[in-house]
């Protein structure tokens, strides 16, 4: 594929895990800069992007919650962890020279500015990467449905989601190896064949704006760059 990239405004959901790199919790610097480099890159070919990053590298709210803490708490403090990431991957961005901003879902000045679509869309216009945290900014809701609720409110033709495998399977591929490798699905057929792509709120507002997702190995070289030129790694699900 050429150096003309697919599409012009594209939504990155990145998990918070992948961020520990070789530590077992908290930001790695290494995989935060090899990340970070692949979307200079993106933003130099003139790629308008927003990423919605995890917080499972910090705190899950899930998780804490079947432990007894109270969900909407746990949920608040998973938030909290989608800002720290969002300002880590800020930071390493404008170290390389990219102009990036963090808007959050819930109001924190001190911090950042408040997400509306119309600020985000002018940050998008105007070169800047920008990092949507805080996820939808209620509890009970997943960071991918925040992917696929920002990607429809800011008009992205693409969702990319970095993940630890190659793609979606038909099984866990690290458990089974006869799991089978989809190049492409629909939506619906990720939801009937229950494949874990997204949760179902998530899958349900990508299908119903037409906004296709690729899932790739965030693992392999350049693949968030390739991915986010258009190209065809990983598994496509529209």
């Amino acid at each position: 594929m050429g150096d003309e990239p697919r599409y012009s405004r594209i939504l990155i959901k990145l998990s918070g895990e992948w961020l520990t790199g070789s530590d077992r919790f908290g930001i790695n610097p290494e995989p935060v800069k090899t990340i970070c480099l692949q979307l200079k890159r993106l933003q130099e070919a003139g790629v308008q992007i927003g990423i919605v990053v995890g917080g499972g590298n910090i705190f899950r709210g899930l998780k804490a919650s079947k432990t007894g803490m109270n969900r909407i708490t746990a949920d608040h403090m998973g938030m909290l962890a989608t800002v720290i990431n969002a300002l880590a991957l800020q930071d390493q961005l404008e170290n390389l020279g990219v102009p990036a901003r963090v808007l959050t879902a819930v109001s924190m000045e001190a911090f950042a500015d408040t997400y509306t679509s119309r600020r985000a869309i002018s940050h998008l216009e105007k070169g800047r990467v920008v990092f949507l945290a805080a996820g939808t900014g209620h509890p009970y809701f997943t960071t991918d449905t925040a992917a696929a609720l920002r990607a429809s409110e800011l008009g992205a033709g693409l969702i990319l989601k970095g993940t630890d495998v190659d793609g979606v399977y038909s099984s866990d591929p690290k458990t089974d190896p006869k799991a089978e490798l989809y190049t492409e699905l629909t939506y619906l057929e990720a939801l009937s064949k229950e494949l874990g792509v997204m949760d179902a709120a998530a899958i349900a507002l990508c299908k119903d704006n037409k906004i296709p997702l690729r899932v790739f190995n965030l693992g392999i070289e350049n693949y968030l760059y390739r991915a986010g030129m258009g190209e065809s790694v990983g598994t496509l699900v529209k």
